[in-house]
């Protein structure tokens, strides 16, 4: 690879972690989250798959970590979901797939099929709580452990299959309010708070906007499902009222347009947010994803006002220092990494006014990651030893490598890694 700082410290994560055999962190790696697309084994082989397909690494590292992943039996059922057991371990075999045809058919045929009866499962249990009049809980419909995760799945894989069309008919479902004790609450309200737990800051529940947890994946994928032929019943009508919701809780700064992370109850009631500290903008909360979100849902939509002005305003997030300065890591989930991907996939569907504006931002968010003299080595091994992101996926090593990829070589993936954070 070039001596360029951001790729060079890809390829020193991608050295380091070539062996599973040898990798720091081993036992954890390999036991504990060795089902977890996070943090384990699927998003370590991740990183080798969009290297070896871009021919900047061979497919014998993936195919060790795909082997490391699947030497136990692979969690299915109640106790799995798209960031864990068979789901998150499919993410990652079919994205090798893509690329070695023939390859891992049978295994993936068998998961799809595993999946369908988990989904069908988790669907009839959605629609009898619906049916009760019942709030739903985040992991019921969210990215990470929920609805929406397995849709981006299914989008790829089966994008025309009666699974897929349920889910989207249930997306929908979820954007029509719902009555709950006398007060008309949008259907995606949960009854607990953030975290998925009950929380005396939340006494009445929540409406999540994020993308890893709230509404924001929902638009994500009803957005890409549309933009790929696959629509439902009322899929537009559902598009538009989940921006009609973010249009209500937007709050225009000196810094462009922010979000909440969330509406509480108090908040709906009032009519007003009762935060006013600078948030990151990350994928999981913040700009880069609910932007890249609403960005991809005009593009449905056909709405070119409403493209132009997400764009402007994940431009001015990169941009706005109180935003930037609440960002204090590299990682993609919602770090630097994170910010500099998501700027070039968005970059990557922009108008051509807005384009220039969000490239122009990635060096900065590149070179804060890697800032002049760093030794990509010893960043390397700082990263993966780090016990707070270590190897994994979502807040360590190997997603930063791969976040840089795309935003470094102005190319974007090769590999469908990324399809599991619903902004592509």
């Amino acid at each position: 690879m070039t001596a360029y700082p951001a790729l060079g410290l890809v390829d020193a994560i991608a050295g380091q972690l070539a062996d599973p055999n040898a990798v720091p962190l081993g036992s954890r790696v390999l036991s504990a989250d060795r089902q977890h697309l996070a943090y384990g084994s699927p998003g370590i082989a991740l990183l080798h798959i969009e290297l070896a397909a871009n021919g900047l690494g061979p497919w014998q590292r993936a195919h060790d970590w795909l082997a490391a992943a699947s030497r136990q039996p692979l969690t299915s059922g109640p106790d799995s979901h798209p960031f864990y057991g068979v789901p998150a371990f499919a993410h990652a075999l079919s994205c090798a797939a893509d690329h070695l045809p023939g390859s891992y058919q049978r295994a993936l045929d068998a998961m799809d099929r595993q999946i369908a009866v988990d989904v069908e499962r988790r669907l009839d249990t959605a629609h009898r709580r619906l049916d009760a009049g019942r709030l739903t809980q985040l992991a019921e419909f969210d990215t990470i452990r929920g609805l929406t995760g397995y849709g981006a799945y299914l989008l790829r894989r089966n994008p025309d299959s009666s699974t897929m069309r349920a889910v989207l008919d249930y997306c929908v479902r979820l954007t029509e309010p719902i009555t709950h004790h006398g007060e008309t609450l949008p259907g995606w309200w949960a009854q607990t708070g953030p975290s998925g737990n009950p929380d005396d800051r939340f006494p009445g529940g929540h409406a999540n906007t994020g993308m890893a947890h709230g509404i924001g994946g929902v638009l994500a994928l009803l957005a890409l499902a549309a933009r790929k032929g696959s629509v439902t019943d009322g899929h537009h009508a559902a598009l538009r009222t989940i921006l009609a919701w973010l249009d209500r809780w937007k709050e225009e700064t000196g810094g462009g347009p922010v979000w909440p992370y969330w509406v509480t109850q108090g908040e709906l009631r009032s009519g007003r947010l009762g935060w006013s500290v600078p948030r990151r903008p990350s994928w999981c909360y913040g700009a880069a994803g609910l932007v890249r979100a609403q960005q991809l849902a005009a593009l449905a939509l056909g709405d070119a006002s409403r493209q132009i002005d997400a764009e402007n305003a994940f431009a001015a997030a990169l941009t706005d220092p109180e935003q930037l300065k609440a960002t204090t890591d590299n990682g993609l989930c919602h770090g630097f990494a994170g910010l500099a991907h998501a700027a070039a996939r968005t970059a990557d569907d922009a108008q051509p006014s807005t384009a220039g504006r969000l490239r122009a931002a990635i060096p900065a968010l590149l070179a804060a990651v890697t800032p002049p003299r760093t030794d990509p080595d010893r960043m390397a091994t700082a990263l993966i030893q780090d016990e707070g992101g270590g190897p994994g996926l979502l807040n360590g090593a190997v997603g930063i490598a791969l976040a840089l990829l795309a935003p470094s070589t102005a190319a974007p993936p090769r590999s469908a890694w990324d399809a599991c954070l619903l902004i592509a």
